[in-house]
Parts: C-alpha cells; sequence; structure tokens
C-alpha cells in the first residue's frame, strides 16, 4: 500500500486538514482540563447548589482564583462538602463559572447572564465581568443589525495563556524550596502563603515534589498505572502523613522539573543540551504531546552535519514531522549526501525493515527524498536542478543494489 502512493496522492494526504474527534482529542489539553470538570476523578471538594452537585479540585480552583484561595482556609477550612444556599445562586450559572475555572471558555443560556455576572461578582473576578459586558455589547449590536435572529446563547472563548500561566503556578508551588530560584513567575510571597492541597509527592534526586494525582494521572498512562493501579512504595511524606512518597528513578530533577511543568501547563522551555533528555523521559512517561514538543525544537537545529542522525531519532521516537522535515533537507542536500556512507547504511536499513519487501518495492525514505525533490518545481531551471539530483540518488541506489 505505502509503495502505490505517487506524489499526487502524497501532496493530497499532507494538505487533508481533517482529523478525527478522537485524534483531537487524546492528546489535547483543554480537552483534558474539560474533562477533569465533567468526570471530577480525584475531586477533593464537591458543592451543593440547591440539589446539584458539583465535584471540583481545591487545586485548580485556588490556581484560578484568590477569592476560591481565601474562602478554602477560612470559611471552608476542611469541608469536602460544600452546600451554597444562598436563593440568588443558579445552579446553571455556578456550572458555568466553574467551566471558565477549568477551561478558561464559558458557555451561558443568553437568560443567565445576569446570574453569572452576579456569581463573577461576588468571587472578585473582575476580568470575567468585563468580558461578560463586552461580549453583551457585542451581541446586542448584532442583533440589532439582524433583525429576526435570536441569539440563545453566550460564549466566550478560553485565553489560552492566561489559563496556562495559572495553573503553571502549581508548578511553581510543587518546586522543592530549594530549587525554586529561577522558576516560575510568581511573586515568592504569593508562592509561599498559596496552598495548592497536594495529594502525592514525587521525589526525585532527594528532591521532594509536592504534585496534584488529578494533572499527572489525566495526563500520562504511565502514571496513572503508577499511582492508580497501586505500583507504589508505601512510603508517606513525614510533613504530610497522607501524602505518599513515590520515587522516581533514572530521572534528574532537572528534566523532572521539565516534565512537571509541561503536565500542568502543556508546555515547557527547551535547550538544544536537554532537549534529547527530555525526549527520552517523554516517551518513557507516555507523553506524545511534550515529544512532539521536543521534535519542534530539534527541528529547528537540522543542518547537514546531524540531519542523518535527527532523522534516525525522528524514526525511533516516532516523530513524524520532524521526520519529513529531516527528508525534506535531506533533498536539498542530496548531491552531496549520496556521497556519505552512512547514508547508503540508513538508506540499506530503511529497505531491510520492511516485512516481506519485494527487489522492486519502494523504500520510505528513497520515496519521501524523490517527493521533495520534485515537489514544487515550476521553472526550467529547476527541473534541471531537480532531475541532476534524482540522478545522484538513482546512481547511489544502483551502486547499493536496490531497486525501488
Amino acid at each position: 500500500m505505502y509503495g502505490s502512493l505517487n506524489d499526487s496522492v502524497r501532496r493530497l494526504l499532507k494538505d487533508y486538514k481533517c482529523v478525527s474527534v478522537r485524534a483531537m482529542q487524546r492528546d489535547d489539553f483543554n480537552y483534558f482540563l474539560h474533562m477533569l470538570l465533567e468526570q471530577g476523578q480525584h475531586s477533593d471538594v464537591k458543592f451543593l447548589v440547591h440539589g446539584q452537585t458539583f465535584p471540583a479540585h481545591r487545586c485548580v480552583l485556588s490556581a484560578r482564583s484568590e477569592y476560591f484561595t481565601e474562602m478554602f482556609e477560612t470559611k471552608w477550612k476542611g469541608k469536602n462538602l460544600i452546600t451554597l444556599k444562598h436563593p440568588l445562586i443558579n445552579p446553571a450559572a455556578f456550572g458555568a463559572i466553574l467551566q471558565y475555572f477549568y477551561t478558561g471558555r464559558l458557555d451561558i443560556d443568553i437568560s443567565l447572564v445576569e446570574d453569572c455576572r452576579r456569581l463573577a461578582k461576588q468571587c472578585k473576578m473582575a476580568e470575567l465581568i468585563e468580558e461578560l459586558e463586552s461580549k453583551c455589547k457585542q451581541l446586542y449590536e448584532f442583533v440589532s443589525n439582524k433583525p429576526g435572529i435570536c441569539v440563545k446563547v453566550l460564549s466566550l472563548e478560553p485565553h489560552t495563556c492566561q489559563l496556562q500561566e495559572e495553573m503553571a503556578q502549581l508548578a511553581d508551588c510543587a518546586l522543592p524550596t530549594e530549587l525554586r530560584v529561577g522558576f516560575g513567575e510568581l511573586p515568592f510571597n504569593r508562592v509561599d502563603r498559596f496552598p495548592t492541597y497536594p495529594d502525592i509527592c514525587f521525589r526525585v534526586d532527594g528532591y521532594d515534589f509536592l504534585c496534584h494525582k488529578v494533572f499527572f494521572c489525566g495526563r500520562s498512562d504511565y502514571f496513572k498505572a503508577l499511582l492508580e493501579d497501586h505500583f507504589s512504595e508505601g512510603e508517606q511524606l513525614q510533613s504530610q502523613p497522607s501524602t505518599p512518597v513515590i520515587t522516581l528513578h533514572n530521572i534528574s530533577n532537572e528534566i523532572f522539573i521539565h516534565v512537571m511543568y509541561y503536565i500542568y501547563t502543556d508546555y515547557t522551555e527547551l535547550t538544544t543540551e536537554n532537549v534529547f533528555d527530555v525526549l527520552c523521559v517523554a516517551d518513557m512517561y507516555l507523553l506524545p504531546g511534550l515529544k512532539r514538543l521536543c521534535g519542534k525544537t530539534l527541528g529547528k537545529t537540522i543542518c547537514e552535519d546531524n540531519v542523518l542522525c535527527m532523522w534516525k531519532t525522528a524514526k525511533l521516537f516516532r516523530l513524524s514531522r520532524l521526520e519529513d522535515q529531516c527528508t525534506e533537507f535531506m533533498a536539498k542536500i542530496i548531491e552531496r549526501l549520496v556521497e556519505q556512507p552512512e547514508f547508503a547504511e540508513i538508506i540499506k536499513e530503511d529497505a531491510a525493515s520492511l516485512e516481506e519487501r519485494h527487489e522492486t518495492d519502494s523504500v520510505p525514505l528513497v520515496d519521501d527524498i524523490r517527493y521533495h525533490i520534485a515537489s514544487n518545481v515550476q521553472t526550467y531551471s529547476a527541473i534541471e536542478e531537480a532531475n541532476q539530483k534524482l540522478e545522484a540518488l538513482e546512481e547511489l541506489l544502483s551502486s547499493i543494489n536496490i531497486d525501488c
């Protein structure tokens, strides 16, 4: 089937923008936060609003709202069930506020906007109030200019950067005191007095990271198995006896910090010095999104000296985008590349890796290079240049007895 692909089919596949819902959901940070709210796994607090129960997580609400931070430490301290009896608190509006805290998005029936605004005022959410008022003004102007149009739902789109920054507070606070210098965006007085209610301690290189099962289990099947399937060591944290301690091996505290920030925020700063170490750990911890982030960083460093090694890395870790970037670069320098014995060996290995390959079957690496050589060739001089590159590639294939 692979060999049946021609350039036009390849181009169609590369340009095809439709992605299945399942593929989008599998590793999407916003979807993770949405399901965190919907399913309430590892919930440590519940709100009862006029008969309707809302499971939630103290860590998320505290990171997103100073009002909830204060209430969890005063009026609601130690309570696992919080009953809100005020007659003006509408359950649907409260649910919308929780949706905003978890996902940055808000969808509310137009008739409940005032209830939502009232709750936002009570929770001291000045930015949300401003957004609601601005959106209502836009809707009013839209409806005024479109007679007969009826708007039933008001929606606010998430500000991803703000959401990530506030979730990063949980990672800031999880850092051991000795390692906080240089990490996090918060003033230290905020970190020091900001309770996050951790329920798991990861011990790495002797340092204790106070984290949250809901994030690690929700983002990684590795940690889900480790924490939920009782593969733990049974040790308890002395300062917090109810918090289990898991010692992680074969990882440095520096690399774990990058993993932790990715899990909480879907992003971490990577450098050429640490990206390979982070990539190996991301593969071990089953974090495909972090692997892609590593691949994106590596893609910016491709050069003639490392392109073959980079291609091998892309194949090993199944980084399809990086692999394609490598073959595109190979196509540009193919006339020099064919002179390298290592390149010939790579082609042989790629041919041998195909199960039940016949003598004239295609070789994926060769096909991809041919595709990039021939694609977007429009001028006569470009055609001549492409033909010279293809001839150089064919000569190499002939010299190593590969017909494809």
